[in-house]
């Protein structure tokens, strides 16, 4: 998830403007955040399709196997 579109707990205001230290601590903390995993910039439906790939994958090589 993006701090843009966040809202803010203590302000009530979006984390992306920064209003309060609050808002100005957890966007820094995204940002410093940002980029440590392959997966952080994908949507839940993409990691959900890729896991449902991966276990199909699986699936046809086990049936392989004992085929």
């Amino acid at each position: 998830m993006t701090y843009d579109r966040l809202v803010c707990a203590h302000c009530a205001a979006p984390v992306s403007e920064g209003r309060c230290p609050v808002c100005r601590a957890s966007r820094e903390r995204l940002k410093e955040t940002r980029g440590q995993s392959p997966f952080s910039q994908l949507s839940p439906p993409t990691l959900l399709a890729l896991l449902v790939a991966c276990v199909a994958a699986v699936v046809v090589v086990v049936a392989g196997r004992f085929a």
